[in-house]
C-alpha cells in the first residue's frame, strides 16, 4: 500500500511495492484485474478493450429494437438522422465519462456524493435509480416477448418469469462472465447479420436512406415523441455512471503518457463499439421502413406494421430465415434483454455505492430493480396485452431522455472543471460541443413536454376547475424540472479532486520504506462488482 503521507486520498488496495513500469500485460488471479504495462505500444489497446463494448450493449437492447421498428414502420427513413446524431453525441459523452474515471480515480456517482449537499445528492440518486428501472422495463418486456415466441407463454406470465431468468444469469456469471458475454454478443450479432442480409431483399433506396440520415425532419403526428424515445434509447443516463466506473477495473500507469494513452484508447474502443451498435440500429430501421412501406405487402403483414412491436417483428426476417424467423429472432431478443441485464446490474451497484456508499449482494440488488420494473410491466401486459407492453417500452425510453440532464450536466461540469481534472480538463472546443449537445437534448425535451401539455389543456372536455387545477399542477412540475436543471448548470463546483495523475513522465510515488512505485489504480471494489466470485470477496 502506498504511503498516506503524500496527502492524496488512497483509492487503492495494492499487493506490494512492485513497479509495473515494465510488467507484462497480465490478469491477476485474485482480482481478475488487467494490468497495463507502462510502455508505448499499440498492443496496450487490447488491455483497454471491454468497457466500451459492455456499455454498447445498452444501445442494442429491446428498447432500441422497439423504437427502431416503430420509427421505420411509421416514418420510413425520416428519423435515421436521430440515430446518427445520438450516436455521435454518445461517443463524445461516453468518452468524457471514461476520462473522468481514468483521470480522477473516482466514478461519476462518487463525484456527485462528494460535490453536492446531502439533499441534492439524494435526489440525484433517486433519479438515477428511476432511470435504471426505466431501462429495465424494456428488458423485462423484451424477455417476455421472446418467451412468448419460443414457448407460446402469455406475455404477463413471461414478465413474471424474468425475475427467475435474472437469477440464472447472475449465477452463470460466477463461472466466467467473459465467456457469457461472448455468447450473448454472438447471438445479438447473429440477429444483426440477419437484418443486414434482409436489407438485400428489402432493397431500401440508397438516396432515401442518405436523405433520412443527413436531413433533419420531424414530419407527422407523434414524430417528436418517437424521436425523443429514440434519443432516450440511445443516450442513457445510467451508461454515464457505468462507463466512468468500468474504466477503473484496469491498472493503468499513473504517468502523463499513461493517462493520455488510456483516454485515447478508451475513446477508440468506444467509437468502434458504438459504430457496430449504430449499424445495427440503422439496419433495423431501414428493414422496417422498407418492408412496411412496400407496395406489395400482404394484408396480414400490413396489419402488423400498423401496430408494430417486438412480438410481431419476426415477419420482417421471413425472406432470410423462412419459418425459423420467429425462433431465431426470439433467441436474439432474449439474448439482448439478458445481456442488458448485466449492464443494468453493474450500473445499479455503482450508483448505490457511489451516491450512498452502500453495496448490496448483486442478486439482491438486481431483484429489487427487477421487481420495480415488473410491477408496471405486469399491469400493462394484463390490461393492454402485447400492444400495451410495446407502448410501455416507448414511454420508458422517453423517461430516460427526460432524466438524461441529471447525469449529463454533472458529467459536463466535472470534466470541464480544472480543479477536478487538472491538465486533462476539457478543451474549449470540446466543452462547447458537449454543452451544445446537452442544450439541444434538454431543449427538445422541454419543447415536447410543453407543447403536449398545452395541447392537452386546450383540447379536452373536462370541467374548467379540473383544467385549472391540472394547469397549475403541470406548470409547477415543469418549473421544478427547469429549476433543478438550472441549479446543476449554474452551481459552481466547490470540491477539488486530488488528482492521481503524475505531473511528469519520470515522477514516482514514494512509500514508507523509501521505495519508488508507479501509482496505479487497482479498484478491487469495482472489480468485485463486475466479476462476482464463488468465494466470498471482501468489500473494500
Amino acid at each position: 500500500m502506498m504511503g498516506s503521507n503524500s496527502g492524496q486520498p488512497q483509492f487503492i488496495a495494492s499487493t506490494g511495492n512492485r513497479s509495473f513500469s515494465n510488467a507484462p500485460l497480465i490478469q491477476n488471479a485474485d482480482t481478475n484485474q488487467i494490468v497495463v504495462p507502462d510502455r508505448k505500444s499499440w498492443k496496450n489497446f487490447f488491455a483497454y478493450m471491454g468497457p466500451g463494448f459492455l456499455v454498447s450493449i445498452a444501445y442494442i437492447d429491446p428498447g432500441n429494437f422497439e423504437t427502431d421498428l416503430q420509427a421505420g414502420a411509421q416514418y420510413k427513413y425520416g428519423l435515421l438522422w436521430i440515430i446518427l446524431v445520438a450516436s455521435c453525441a454518445a461517443l463524445v459523452i461516453q468518452s468524457l465519462a471514461a476520462n473522468l474515471g481514468v483521470v480522477t480515480g473516482k466514478h461519476l456517482a462518487e463525484h456527485c456524493r462528494t460535490e453536492y449537499p446531502r439533499g441534492p445528492n439524494f435526489v440525484l440518486w433517486v433519479l438515477a435509480e428511476i432511470a435504471i428501472v426505466a431501462c429495465d422495463i424494456p428488458e423485462v418486456i423484451g424477455t417476455a416477448f421472446a418467451l412468448n415466441m419460443l414457448f407460446n407463454i402469455p406475455v404477463w406470465i413471461g414478465v413474471l418469469l424474468t425475475g427467475l431468468s435474472t437469477l440464472v444469469l447472475l449465477a452463470l456469471q460466477q463461472y466466467g462472465v467473459r465467456k457469457l458475454e461472448f455468447l450473448i454478443a454472438f447471438l445479438v450479432l447473429t440477429i444483426a447479420g440477419c437484418f443486414f442480409a434482409e436489407m438485400n431483399y428489402a432493397k431500401p433506396v440508397a438516396s432515401e436512406v442518405l436523405d433520412g440520415l443527413f436531413v433533419p425532419q420531424l414530419k407527422g403526428n407523434g414524430a417528436t415523441g418517437l424521436a425523443i424515445s429514440l434519443l432516450g434509447a440511445m443516450v442513457m443516463p445510467h451508461n454515464l455512471f457505468l462507463h466512468s466506473a468500468l474504466v477503473l477495473s484496469r491498472k493503468i500507469p499513473r504517468s502523463v503518457r499513461g493517462i493520455k494513452e488510456a483516454c485515447r484508447f478508451y475513446m477508440i474502443e468506444s467509437g468502434f463499439a458504438l459504430m457496430v451498435a449504430f449499424l445495427i440500429n440503422i439496419s433495423v430501421i431501414s428493414v422496417s421502413g422498407a418492408v412496411c412501406n412496400s407496395s406489395n405487402l400482404n394484408q396480414e403483414d400490413r396489419d402488423s406494421c400498423e401496430d408494430l412491436d417486438l412480438n410481431k417483428a419476426s415477419f420482417l426476417l421471413r425472406n432470410v430465415l423462412g419459418s425459423w424467423s420467429s425462433k431465431l429472432f426470439a433467441v436474439a431478443l432474449l439474448a439482448s434483454g439478458q445481456s442488458s441485464t448485466i449492464t443494468g446490474t453493474y450500473a445499479g451497484q455503482y450508483v448505490m455505492q457511489g451516491f450512498l456508499d452502500l453495496r448490496l449482494t448483486p442478486w439482491i440488488r438486481n431483484m429489487l430493480t427487477r421487481c420495480l420494473a415488473i410491477v408496471p410491466s405486469l399491469i400493462v401486459a394484463i390490461i393492454g396485452g402485447s400492444a400495451g407492453a410495446g407502448k410501455l417500452i416507448i414511454i420508458a425510453s422517453m423517461i430516460l431522455s427526460f432524466e438524461l440532464p441529471f447525469a449529463l450536466i454533472p458529467l459536463l461540469k466535472f470534466t470541464s472543471s480544472k480543479t477536478k481534472m487538472g491538465a486533462y480538463v476539457n478543451s474549449i472546443a470540446v466543452s462547447a460541443i458537449t454543452w451544445i449537445i446537452g442544450s439541444l437534448i434538454m431543449g427538445i425535451n422541454i419543447y415536447y413536454l410543453m407543447t403536449n401539455f398545452i395541447h392537452l389543456l386546450l383540447h379536452n372536455h373536462w370541467e374548467l376547475v379540473a383544467v385549472v387545477f391540472l394547469g397549475i399542477f403541470g406548470f409547477s412540475g415543469v418549473a421544478i424540472y427547469l429549476a433543478a436543471i438550472a441549479y446543476l448548470v449554474f452551481r459552481p463546483n466547490k470540491e477539488a479532486t486530488h488528482l492521481l495523475a503524475l505531473t511528469s513522465e519520470n515522477r514516482h510515488m514514494v512509500d514508507d520504506a523509501g521505495n519508488t512505485s508507479m501509482y496505479c489504480l487497482p479498484r478491487e471494489d469495482i472489480v468485485s462488482m463486475q466479476l462476482p466470485q464463488r468465494r466470498q470477496t471482501e468489500d473494500i
